[in-house]
């Protein structure tokens, strides 16, 4: 099955109106997380703050994410998809004015706190809908959702680049307002009602269950890796633009130019890594889009000049090809009845441990270990690629 014929079989059905407001929600649910690393320079200078406290604001933002994804899994087993996306739309909009109006940088923390919380209910339900509405593209649909949010997170963060120079960081910040609430209505009005028997459920039972499918052995490998994977593109992104400017002595709309160009190598891999793994399988793509990642990660800090770093930065958005692959992977293998509330565990877990990966860099920035922090990434890439490498297939994974 090539591309082409992959994207038609996602039209019909009403279904092709579903993807795109999932897809437009999800632009502006990634894109406004990637927004604030790229205004990170403002937000130091305007509360007189470190690399490392910036670095634990970023993570407070993919820390709250992560909390929420098992109460979101819950959720969409409770009241379904479409609650939970629009939802999360509309109550993250509502965070925006807590995050861009923070008088003093506790009160950013705050804001980047209940950002996190309300933009986390979006993630589980998007991964269930659609693989319910696409079970036997769930890669492609997936992966085009995930490459319109990486389209985003390199549209959002060049704009805020080229225009914080000329308005408030606080004013870009705010912009993100109406288009989330509009994104919540499109998806209000397109996104089927789900039904499901997993909310009566008795809690004991739903204990059991959840424990059982976590303790699968494909489950287990698949949510290893991409928390490594996610450790390290926590840490990359939050301070690309930072470590371009402060070392590279870049100017900064330079760099969140070259940010926007990982962004869009992103999107260009996620498409074209979930059409790969429903025509090949789950494992090479896996282990190939992670070990490619190694000596990219490793050839950064010594690399000079705009255009070998731009393109660099291009060919290190492939990394994001995991994310549409895994997704598809562990939705699939994991029980019909538990699938919502396993899955919001499972996100939990590698978003919590992986957003640590900015508080690390940051760290090491302090250190004057700047350089060091993106070989420590490659080494947790390098990791993740071999853990792939033990991935049974999907059968496999069910009949386990």
């Amino acid at each position: 099955m090539g591309i082409r014929t992959g994207l038609g079989e996602l039209r019909g059905d009403g279904r092709g109106w579903t993807l795109l407001a999932i897809a437009v929600g999800w632009v502006f649910i990634l894109g406004g997380r990637f927004l604030v690393p790229a205004v990170l320079p403002q937000v130091k200078a305007a509360f007189d703050a470190s690399d490392f406290e910036v670095g634990v604001a970023i993570t407070v933002i993919w820390a709250a994410y992560a909390l929420m994804q098992s109460p979101g899994g819950l959720l969409i087993d409770r009241f379904g998809e479409r609650r939970l996306l629009a939802g999360s739309l509309l109550l993250t909009a509502a965070s925006i004015l807590v995050l861009g109006t923070a008088p003093v940088f506790l009160a950013f923390l705050v804001g980047s706190c209940v950002f996190g919380l309300a933009s986390g209910l979006y993630g589980p339900a998007r991964g269930t809908a659609l693989s319910r509405t696409f079970p036997e593209n769930d890669g492609t649909a997936i992966g085009i959702t995930l490459a319109a949010g990486a389209v985003g997170s390199a549209a959002l963060p060049f704009l805020a680049g080229a225009l914080v120079g000329t308005y408030s960081w606080r004013l870009i910040v705010g912009g993100l307002l109406p288009p989330l609430a509009l994104a919540g209505l499109l998806v209000w009005l397109t996104v089927p009602e789900t039904a499901n028997g997993a909310a009566q459920v008795s809690p004991g039972r739903l204990v059991r269950d959840v424990t059982n499918a976590i303790r699968n052995r494909g489950i287990v490998i698949a949510t290893a890796g991409v928390t490594l994977i996610m450790f390290a593109y926590q840490g990359l992104t939050a301070f690309l633009v930072t470590y371009l400017v402060a070392i590279k002595e870049f100017d900064q709309t330079t760099a969140a130019a070259v940010l926007s160009l990982f962004f869009i190598g992103g999107a260009i891999s996620q498409i074209v890594s979930g059409t790969l793994s429903d025509r090949f399988g789950d494992r090479p793509v896996l282990v190939g889009v992670a070990a490619l990642n190694v000596p990219l990660l490793v050839a950064l800090p010594f690399l000079e000049g705009v255009i070998p770093i731009a393109a660099l930065s291009l060919l290190l958005g492939t990394r994001n090809g995991v994310m549409p692959v895994s997704n598809a992977y562990t939705i699939a293998v994991l029980p019909d009845r538990v699938t919502g509330a396993t899955w919001g565990v499972l996100r939990t877990g590698f978003f919590l441990l992986g957003a640590a990966g900015s508080t690390v860099v940051g760290a090491m920035a302090d250190a004057d270990l700047f350089d060091e922090s993106f070989f420590v990434l490659a080494a947790l890439t390098a990791a993740a690629a071999l853990i792939y490498a033990f991935l049974p297939d999907r059968a496999t994974s069910r009949g386990g």
